[in-house]
């Protein structure tokens, strides 16, 4: 694996096979700086975090630089007419507070707006995670490169990142999504829930989601289940900031 430290930028190599368990520190021999690491989850390989830009950023062979927005065989894309939010708060400002209660569901957020998704796995999870969300009253953008997952979560006000390791892997794609979140500030980061989807993890597990720097963590095993653990998780989140968001007036997520 490689390790960057922080305070001078050196490149530290070390051997997986005598790396420990779990997080470890190691003293940077440059600059003698305490260089926290861990090891056996790819989403935080700190070696894209040194490099600069992404060659899956600026290769031109790229022709699309957004996630597409995931749609079922089933389902006539051209014939889904979503309304804009303000012609909808028109009408329930012509309907008043009988259609807006009406129109809101029992999380807080508006009937209509569907959170909005990006899915960042190897491609065999992809299918199985897109039509699990997109059935369940999401918006759902499925990356297939870097490029794509780095330009949508730019492009679009995204609630919910679901990044796997092994996402674009040949171009460290994991490494730079983790990158885009980290950057974020305080207020934009409470507003996108971050889940991380890993093979062995245990689902749910808060220590483990503390470890890793997101807000929650699935197995693989249990993509089943994911939009229901979703729920519950989103639940918590929006709980823990009811508060705040009535101060800001702001929607739960």
């Amino acid at each position: 694996m490689t390790i960057i430290c922080q305070s001078c930028s050196t490149r530290l190599q070390i051997d997986d096979d005598k790396a420990p368990a779990g997080a470890f520190t190691v003293r940077c021999p440059k600059c003698g700086n305490t260089v926290n690491a861990s090891v056996g989850n790819p989403a935080l390989d700190q070696s894209a975090l040194g490099v600069g830009g992404s060659p899956s950023t600026e290769h031109p062979r790229y022709v699309q630089p957004t996630a597409p927005v995931y749609q079922t065989s089933n389902v006539d894309s051209s014939s889904e007419q979503i309304p804009s939010e303000d012609a909808l708060r028109a009408l329930l400002s012509l309907l008043g507070k009988g259609g807006s209660n009406s129109l809101t569901n029992p999380s807080g957020r508006p009937a209509w707006r569907k959170r909005k998704a990006l899915v960042c796995t190897a491609p065999q999870y992809r299918e199985t995670i897109a039509r699990s969300l997109s059935e369940n009253d999401y918006q759902v953008y499925v990356a297939e490169d870097t490029r794509q997952a780095v330009e949508t979560m730019r492009a679009n006000q995204l609630e919910l990142v679901l990044l796997e390791g092994q996402f674009d892997a040949a171009e460290q794609g994991a490494a730079f999504v983790v990158r885009e979140i980290n950057v974020l500030r305080p207020a934009q980061r409470r507003r996108l829930f971050f889940v991380l989807i890993s093979p062995s993890l245990r689902t749910m597990d808060a220590h483990a989601a503390f470890l890793t720097n997101v807000n929650a963590v699935v197995n693989l095993q249990d993509l089943g289940d994911l939009p229901r653990i979703l729920e519950i998780a989103i639940r918590e989140y929006n709980e823990m900031y009811r508060e705040l968001n009535h101060a800001l007036n702001l929607s739960p997520i």
